[in-house]
């Protein structure tokens, strides 16, 4: 029996044809990736390449690296194999990449979402025999609203405290959804101030994308410009003393996570908003529908549950895989960390 196109090791999905390696989560000479979360793009391979939007994303997280960019659907050929990165739709830079090799056709996600989120690269299904997808939200508990009908509610939310003299604390991860919440909040009456994580890496992607003003909370910045106002953070600032600047405030969390009831009692805020830039139940099926392939892999996630739904009611030769990705996750931890690299 032939070795597959693309094989899970120890140190990620590796091309044995083109010798080269998928989103690897320990290092290794050559390292293809699909976007810049922490989980997917580490430190320590030799050479990185990746979308062009996702070169100063993954510079600014992990320092001085070995990068290249390439362009949407661009070829490139690696010992006859012929690899293309296509978009996601997760976050902005974030791309499936396409493997093709003697008339086989695989695609890896990496993450992904299929509602057109106004920062990134909408997704665009690929046709292909073999789809590696994740599964963080493959429950048919998980189906999401249309972002503008969520985002009303988050204006809706901080136009209350605003009124009520708080400030509006939202905790989001530092790369991607804190962007979206920036992009899309109404700042008519209210200013935007941002964790230092989260400032940083907005001022990366104004290059790619239009924000409204943000401002950085430092240890100078008056308490009385920031009451009634907007702060958006990361998920790993709950709790810190860097929070008593903002008393009196009300807090709230944007995730996937919070379908669930408990969550927000867990995690100890305000108000949950179900907001996820991963596919929901509908979008993995939609998505895996689209493709057309025999073949499927299920990777971080309800990835058992999901494969083998996939095998009995869809009829899909469906296996589940183990990695290392993490996905949108239920506690405080955060695999999008928005720690700046070490240069020590």
């Amino acid at each position: 029996m032939s070795e597959p196109l693309l094989k899970f090791t120890d140190h990620g999905i590796y091309c044995h044809a083109a010798d080269v390696y998928l989103d690897p989560w320990k290092p290794v000479d050559k390292a293809l990736i699909t976007h810049g979360h922490a989980d997917h793009s580490r430190w320590g391979h030799k050479k990185y390449i990746t979308h062009h939007d996702n070169v100063p994303i993954i510079s600014h997280r992990l320092g001085d690296i070995n990068v290249s960019g390439i362009a949407h659907g661009e070829s490139l050929h690696i010992n006859n194999v012929k690899f293309s990165f296509h978009p996601a739709g997760h976050i902005p830079g974030s791309c499936q990449i396409r493997v093709e090799h003697k008339d086989e056709v695989w695609v890896f996600t990496g993450d992904y979402k299929t509602e057109d989120d106004g920062i990134s690269t909408p997704y665009e299904p690929i046709k292909c025999n073999t789809f590696i997808t994740e599964c963080t939200f493959g429950l048919p508990a998980f189906k999401w609203r249309p972002q503008t009908e969520v985002m009303s509610d988050v204006n809706e939310w901080c136009a209350q405290n605003h009124a009520e003299g708080k400030t509006s604390i939202l905790f989001a991860y530092s790369l991607g959804k804190a962007q979206r919440l920036i992009k899309h909040l109404d700042t008519s009456k209210m200013k935007i101030y941002c964790h230092g994580a989260v400032y940083k890496m907005t001022e990366v992607l104004r290059e790619l994308i239009d924000f409204p003003e943000t401002h950085l909370v430092t240890r100078e910045t008056p308490k009385k410009d920031l009451i009634g106002n907007i702060v958006v953070a990361p998920p790993s600032a709950h709790g810190s003393a860097w929070m008593r600047k903002f008393v009196p405030y009300a807090t709230a969390s944007a995730s996937g996570w919070m379908t669930f009831r408990g969550a927000r009692r867990r995690r100890a805020i305000d108000k949950g908003f179900v907001l996820s830039d991963h596919c929901d139940w509908d979008g993995l099926l939609q998505s895996i529908d689209a493709t057309g392939c025999e073949n499927v892999i299920t990777t971080h996630g309800y990835q058992e549950i999901f494969a083998r739904y996939l095998r009995e009611e869809k009829g899909l030769n469906a296996i589940s895989e183990r990695t290392q990705y993490e996905g949108e996750t239920l506690n405080e931890s955060e695999p999008e960390a928005e720690l700046e690299p070490d240069k020590n």
